[in-house]
């Protein structure tokens, strides 16, 4: 049995592709440049991908900086800093990429069908304080129909099924399954500046470190502040 596996080099997707592994899938990792605000995050994925011994690892390249509307593809729009995990839950934040799941995972079908894989795997999370419109269960179920209706494989009877592991997870729940599973978190990069050690005042970095502390670990990362 297949998997294709959408490979951030985060925190989330690394687990993700851990849980795959451990239920004994062959996996392909697939990561994305497209032109985000740093590659620091694709380092992190080849490196997780090659220290989990998939069987291969694709990195699609586009250019969503043509048209911008997040932080993360438009350097005029300034990364918030230093928030509170009430004020990142009040609205969908800045760093909120449009369409940038439906994107992925468009690849990730064609990809998988082309391999004749039975599965797609990504870490979205409807309990993140973002709130990313493309991370909740209404929008995954209505991918899955996408992906029985729009591929030989699905009309066939064989719909590539999209796994979501951590869809109803907390941030602490993940680290725990991923400690389970033994993620090297050393490897990972979840910050959304791509500077040589994390920032520490980011959105996404806050988040992980207010998990690893609830948690009483120390993240293994390096941060600035």
């Amino acid at each position: 049995m297949k998997a294709v596996i959408l490979l951030s080099g985060g925190l989330d997707s690394s687990t993700v592709l851990y849980q795959a592994i451990a239920s004994g899938y062959e996996c392909h990792t697939i990561s994305f440049d497209y032109q985000q605000r740093h590659q620091r995050e694709l380092h992190s994925a080849l490196a997780i991908a090659q220290k989990a011994g998939v069987v291969d690892h694709q990195v699609v390249k586009f250019d969503l900086r043509q048209w911008g509307g997040s932080a993360l593809t438009d350097d005029t729009i300034e990364i918030p800093a230093k928030r509170d995990l009430e004020e990142m839950s009040q609205s969908i934040p800045v760093t909120y990429v449009p369409a940038r799941n439906t994107i992925f995972l468009s690849f990730a079908l064609a990809y998988a069908e082309t391999i004749s894989a039975q599965y797609v795997y990504i870490g979205v999370n409807a309990l993140d304080y973002s709130g990313y419109p493309d991370c909740r269960p209404d929008y995954i179920q209505a991918m899955q129909e996408v992906f029985r209706l729009g591929t030989k494989q699905g009309r066939s009877g064989q719909t590539i099924s999209i796994k979501t592991p951590l869809i109803h997870l907390k941030k602490t729940e993940i680290i725990q399954l991923g400690n389970k599973l033994g993620v090297p978190w050393e490897l990972t990069w979840s910050c959304y500046l791509g500077d040589d050690i994390a920032c520490g005042v980011c959105d996404s970095c806050r988040l992980r470190l207010a998990a690893f502390a609830e948690l009483g670990l120390k993240d293994p990362l390096a941060y600035a502040q």
